[in-house]
């Protein structure tokens, strides 16, 4: 018998659930066993702007339901005022002593004397929420590799046109260098005229992976933010594809790359590419106080990247250049951009990134900000900063990396106990805002191709580039890829958030890390089991409701067995529209049994079931509550 039971995740032991407004009054429930006799029951806070804790009493001491009367029932009602993070637990004095409790792994009560503590956000916006993007799916463009329009190509020094749509990028050293210089051809007027696809798999939302001037065909290496790089196109076809794409109802966001520019720029000007304001060679430069140079002449780069040297976000002249109110995050807004993701946010400093939202606010009051974090963005700690993304005046929402992690450990290995706890905890860490506009990503221009990921041979943290260039999934893989991806992409539609397509994974792209997993839509030559999927489960999760912002309810994690219900909340339970889904999935070994109540339709078949549901290895139903 436990000693304590408390479950911050349960409405009897907590209520409100997850992150609340700020003024909220929230009530704690705590059970302790009667052997323990209990003296007193305190609660113990600790604000994280604080140093010293605050200390709530609990009432009650009496004896709970006949089920349960071997505890006492304690329980505190207070509201919190102020945004930020507390950190809970729990103190029982009894006749031998004090007792501590904290959480476990799996989020129960145990006793400790050094307590894990359990996680209160708390959260005021200054911001109205973009609520366009809820209930969506986000669709991540590499441009260059995603489709080439019929346009003239353009030819510039240093750098390679390709004339083979879908062959091998360049992955091999050229003087000890990987140069990133070769070009397929996709751009801005190629995407335009792909919308008509896009929209059959019900995408909302382009994220564009960087569009502005740069050497490199990933242009993570801006040469010039004011600028469409030639290659892609120029503003006017940005401006086109913005509009046309509202035509369809789909939005643009632009990628937001601050934290460094290229050496190959106006700004820093290493090869005299430019001019003579560069910050490299002119000491004068007005661009000069943006990086950090030393002494010796060597300069601070993103991570010992030559080619990257690192901004100075604190400097005022920069701040004003990218946030101003003729700043380059208002330019792209005025010229059709629906927002921005922002690359590495965790090392954009508080007072830049607080700029940076203003300014795109005050432009576009819908506009979506979205960072890249790959960890649980809501606890933070970047530069000895804590980064309180969701206190309500920063980020909208992140690029959801913990649930991707989780989900392929589920699907190929089967741990659904793992999944559950990482979505549980976005739950409930993440304001209710935030988790409806998550970007769920499966794939992304930083990580393996989803198919390889779930199917592919196993090749450990940090294989050698050619081996990733030579080995392929065989026809064994492929079966097994195709049947793990429908599976996959089916859980990415239907647990919270937006779900985002990485371009190609609908068509059964393959490939391991960049450049590999940066290869050319294969159109024409796409895997049709696959699309025909897509189109299918994006077109069930955009026409429920309950997908927009509907509640989450873990029903079964264990075996392989993962079970999980979205349904109306309290703001929505007299709406049709938000009727219950249950999506159960089983990726073990063994057949499971799921009770339940009534009569359910499964969408993606349409069969009907009628009290408790055999889930077979390999199974992934959706069920609807007729």
């Amino acid at each position: 018998m436990a000693e304590i039971i408390f479950d911050s995740r349960n409405q009897f032991f907590k209520t409100p659930q997850g992150a609340v407004k700020a003024g909220t009054e929230l009530t704690f429930r705590l059970l302790a066993a009667q052997e323990l006799h209990p003296i007193a029951v305190r609660l113990i806070i600790q604000y994280d702007r604080h140093d010293m804790p605050a200390v709530y009493e609990m009432n009650g001491g009496m004896e709970t339901p006949a089920q349960t009367d071997d505890y006492l029932e304690y329980f505190v009602t207070f509201r919190i005022h102020d945004t930020g993070l507390y950190w809970y637990h729990f103190e029982v004095l009894t006749d031998d002593g004090l007792l501590r409790v904290g959480r476990d792994e799996s989020n129960r009560a145990v006793l400790s004397e050094e307590p894990a503590a359990w996680q209160q956000t708390v959260y005021d916006r200054a911001y109205a929420a973009p609520e366009w993007i809820y209930g969506g799916v986000y669709y991540h463009i590499f441009v260059d590799r995603f489709h080439k329009s019929g346009r003239p190509r353009v030819r510039m020094e240093g750098k390679t046109n390709r004339h083979d749509w879908g062959g091998m990028p360049e992955w091999k050293p050229k003087k000890l260098k990987v140069l990133n210089n070769d070009f397929f051809g996709g751009d801005l007027e190629g995407i335009r005229e792909k919308l008509p696809y896009l929209a059959s798999l019900n995408v909302t939302c382009i994220y564009l992976s960087p569009i502005f001037e740069a050497y490199s065909n990933h242009k993570y290496d801006t040469g010039d933010y004011e600028k469409i790089d030639p290659m892609f196109g120029d503003e006017e076809d940005f401006r086109a594809l913005c509009a046309s794409a509202e035509e369809y109802g789909i939005r643009v966001i632009c990628d937001g790359v601050f934290a460094h520019t290229g050496s190959d720029s106006k700004y820093f000007d290493k090869y005299g590419h430019y001019g003579t304001d560069g910050a490299y060679e002119n000491p004068d430069s007005k661009y000069r106080n943006w990086y950090f140079f030393h002494e010796d002449g060597t300069y601070d780069c993103w991570w010992d990247f030559r080619t990257l040297p690192k901004i100075n976000k604190h400097n005022p002249d920069y701040i004003e250049y990218i946030t101003g109110e003729n700043g380059i995050v208002r330019k792209w807004l005025k010229a059709g951009a629906s927002g921005w993701r922002l690359d590495v946010a965790d090392e954009l400093p508080n007072d830049f990134l607080d700029a940076l939202v203003r300014a795109a606010k005050e432009e576009k009051e819908d506009a979506l900000i979205v960072g890249e974090v790959w960890e649980d963005a809501s606890n933070k700690i970047a530069y000895e900063e804590r980064k309180n993304y969701f206190e309500g005046n920063r980020l909208d929402s992140v690029m959801n990396y913990p649930f991707r992690t989780a989900l392929i450990d589920f699907v190929r290995y089967g741990n659904a106990n793992g999944l559950a706890q990482t979505v549980e905890t976005v739950v409930e860490n993440y304001p209710p805002e935030v988790v409806h506009c998550l970007m769920n990503v499966l794939g992304t221009h930083d990580s393996i191709r989803i198919i390889t990921a779930l199917a592919g041979v196993e090749l450990g943290t940090d294989p050698p580039r050619d081996m990733q260039a030579e080995i392929k999934m065989n026809d064994a893989e492929w079966a097994q890829g195709i049947r793990l991806l429908k599976i996959a992409s089916l859980l990415q539609m239907t647990l919270p958030g937006v779900p985002c397509i990485y371009y190609g994974d609908e068509a059964g792209t393959e490939g391991y890390k960049d450049p590999f997993n940066r290869t050319c839509y294969p159109w024409g030559h796409e895997n049709k089991e696959l699309l025909n999927w897509y189109q299918k489960v994006t077109t069930l999760r955009t026409s429920h409701g309950i997908y927009r912002c509907g509640a989450y309810r873990t029903i079964a994690a264990a075996d392989g067995l993962f079970a999980f219900e979205r349904y109306a909340d309290a703001n929505h339970a007299d709406d049709d529209a938000f009727a219950s889904i249950i999506t159960a999935v089983n990726c073990g070994e063994h057949e499971q049994h799921l009770p339940l109540e009534g009569q359910w339709t499964e969408l993606l078949t349409g069969y009907t079931y009628e009290g408790t549901v055999t889930v077979f290895p390999g199974d992934a139903l959706l069920l609807e509550k007729n």
